[in-house]
C-alpha cells in the first residue's frame, strides 16, 4: 500500500476520532455545568425524566425561559422591608403557627414576584426557582407541601417549625439575589 493511500485513510479516521472525542468532552463539561448550576435539582431532574439526556433537555429550556425573565435585585431599603416583615412572621410563630406558615408562603411569593420571577402556579415556580436557587428549592418544596397541610389543620408543631426553616432558606437566598446568603438577622 502506498504511502498516500495510508494518509488517506489514517487521516479521515483520525480526525473521525478526535470528532468524537471533543463531543464526549463537550457533553461531559456541559453536564458538569448543569450539575453546579442546578445542584440537588439536576438528580432530581434526572429521576423525574427517567434519562439523563432528557433531563438536561429539560434544563436547558429552564435556563432559556428564566433568561427571558426579567429579574432583578432588591434595592437595600426594600430588602430591609422584607427583613422586618420576616422577623414579625416569626414572632408570630409563637401564638399562630399555622398563620405564621401561611404568611412565610405569602411573603416568600411576594418576594419572588418583586425579583421578577411569575408567582401563579407553584411548578413554574420551581421550575422557575431552580435556575438561580436549585439548592434552596426542596426547602421551598417542603415547606410548601406542609403548607397544604396547615388547610386541613393536619400539620404538627414540628412541622410547621421544620416549614419555617425551610421558607427561610429560600427567603435568605431570594434576599441576597441567590449569591450567598448573608446575614438576615436573628437566628431562626
Amino acid at each position: 500500500m502506498s504511502t498516500g493511500t495510508i494518509l488517506a485513510i489514517v487521516i479521515p479516521v483520525a480526525v473521525l476520532i478526535l470528532l468524537i472525542v471533543a463531543a464526549f468532552a463537550l457533553d461531559r463539561r456541559r453536564r458538569r455545568r448543569l450539575r453546579e448550576r442546578f445542584g440537588p435539582e439536576y438528580d432530581r431532574t434526572v429521576d423525574e425524566a427517567g434519562s439523563r439526556r432528557a433531563a438536561e433537555r429539560d434544563l436547558g429550556e429552564r435556563e432559556k425561559r428564566h433568561d427571558s425573565l426579567d429579574i432583578k435585585p432588591l434595592p437595600d431599603d426594600v430588602r430591609e422591608r422584607y427583613l422586618r416583615e420576616w422577623q414579625g412572621v416569626q414572632e408570630q410563630f409563637v401564638d399562630r403557627p399555622e398563620a405564621a406558615v401561611h404568611d412565610a408562603d405569602r411573603l416568600v411569593s411576594v418576594l419572588m414576584r418583586e425579583r421578577g420571577y411569575p408567582t401563579e402556579d407553584f411548578e413554574q415556580q420551581t421550575r422557575d426557582l431552580s435556575v438561580e436557587h436549585g439548592r434552596a428549592l426542596e426547602h421551598y418544596r417542603e415547606a410548601h407541601e406542609i403548607d397544604r397541610l396547615t388547610t386541613s389543620h393536619r400539620a404538627t408543631t414540628e412541622q410547621l417549625r421544620g416549614a419555617m426553616v425551610h421558607y427561610r432558606a429560600l427567603f435568605d437566598e431570594l434576599l441576597s439575589d441567590g449569591h450567598q446568603a448573608g446575614p438576615t438577622g436573628p437566628e431562626r
